[in-house]
């Protein structure tokens, strides 16, 4: 039984992991930043998003050519015979606001039991890379300050394109609570994965609330500290579930651990280096090179490998091995926590308000993941070496065995994307 489960993991994880995704219109970017400033009459927003999220579902229908008639300020075009989109200078620049509509209908923002009415303001279009920045409400409202509402030169991809966006909210007084979200479903691989940051700027400074995908139920946005630093909490709890090179390692520190004791060191170790990494990789501590995340997305897949490998092997009890592998388990946590510090990077900047709140919590929030493996994955091994240790040890094989193959999978799969770096 066990081996046959093993097998049927092994498949489907391994050909999860190697899937391929497409679509017609690539997105390049997943990243939604929001600043929302309070007037006496409502809100500001200063909204920055992918302009893919806005067009993607849009297309015309099919002409003469087999093409679809283009999304609303996009063209179409072929490359190596494939359908590819860029964004249409003249549309936007003829009627900005009739993007910015887009961007209006696609954010409804409610409070006082109602929804608020909302007007557009401004858009500009960026091409990726060249877009100012937007870490501060300062930096937000000076993105607006440039004239120009196109980039200039060969139009971009319409998946290398950014859009800002101010919004106006109108209620009938300040608020202090009111939930934004999003009807936006583009329909694009990857934008399950879409990290949102909505900056609130009211009494008292600013709070950061993190959210991750399409925001279709929303954030209730308040002026707590506890409610904003949650977000970043439970969006660790998720980066680590939901990261399954993460998951597999910490599986395996689990089943190669014989005691409580070398439990806690292993789990202790880890902890202590991704914690130092993850400010440190934040920070810019760490090469800048387009080889280094591949790199470590490599390494991170090897020690995969590694702790299975010491999992098998694992026959000790006595103290000086232990504390071998809790040397070992903290120079892999370094590691890992380079791979925590990239989600960190694609939205928070290092002068963002509340910073180290917004840190803490998702580091906390990365043990509390890191944890609930552990209380799911430990009493079930006990229980196994309880009833029968022959079963035991068969399933911390075969456990290591369907780990150490996903993980050899994606080490061919991240050499390849070394070398092209």
């Amino acid at each position: 039984m066990f081996g046959r489960l093993a097998c049927v993991l092994t498949i489907a994880l391994a050909t999860l992991a190697a899937s391929p995704a497409s679509a017609h219109f690539k997105l390049n970017l997943n990243v939604r930043i929001l600043h929302v400033e309070h007037t006496a009459d409502g809100l500001d927003v200063y909204l920055r998003l992918p302009m893919p999220y806005l067009v993607a579902d849009k297309l015309g229908p099919v002409g003469p050519t087999g093409d679809p008639a283009p999304a609303p300020f996009t063209t179409n075009g072929r490359e190596d015979g494939q359908l590819v989109h860029f964004l249409d200078p003249e549309q936007v620049g003829t009627d900005p606001k009739g993007l910015g509509e887009i961007v209006l209908e696609g954010h409804p923002v409610d409070a006082n039991g109602g929804r608020l009415a909302g007007a557009v303001v401004a858009v500009r279009a960026h091409r990726r890379g060249e877009e100012p920045d937007f870490a501060t409400l300062d930096e937000a409202k000076a993105a607006f300050a440039d004239p120009v509402l196109v980039p200039a030169g060969t139009p971009p991809y319409v998946g290398d394109t950014v859009i800002d966006a101010r919004l106006q909210y109108r209620s009938d007084g300040p608020l202090s609570q009111y939930r934004i979200r999003s009807t936006l479903d583009p329909g694009l691989p990857g934008q399950e994965d879409t990290a949102n940051l909505i900056i609130d700027y009211g009494a008292g400074g600013a709070k950061i609330y993190r959210a991750r995908g399409l925001l279709g139920d929303g954030v209730e946005v308040s002026r707590s500290s506890f409610a904003a630093m949650r977000t970043f909490f439970e969006q660790g709890i998720i980066h680590i579930l939901s990261g399954l090179d993460h998951v597999l390692f910490v599986l395996c520190l689990v089943i190669g651990a014989n005691t409580l004791f070398s439990l806690v060191e292993r789990v202790t170790g880890f902890t202590l280096g991704h914690t130092v990494t993850l400010i440190a990789g934040f920070f810019g501590y760490v090469p800048e090179g387009s080889w280094f995340i591949p790199a470590v997305e490599l390494g991170i897949a090897v020690t995969i490998v590694y702790a299975a490998w010491l999992a098998i092997r694992n026959t000790y009890d006595g103290r000086r091995d232990t504390w071998k592998v809790f040397a070992i388990t903290t120079v892999i946590g370094l590691l890992h926590g380079l791979g925590f510090s990239f989600v960190l990077h694609e939205i928070l900047q290092v002068d963002s308000p509340n910073l180290w709140q917004s840190l803490i919590a998702f580091n906390v929030g990365v043990e509390a993941g890191q944890l609930a493996i552990v209380l799911v994955v430990w009493p079930v091994f006990l229980i196994l070496r309880y009833i029968s240790r022959p079963v035991w040890r068969y399933a911390r094989y075969s456990t290591a065995a369907v780990c150490s193959l996903i993980a050899a999978v994606w080490i061919v799969q991240r050499s390849e994307l070394l070398l092209n770096a």
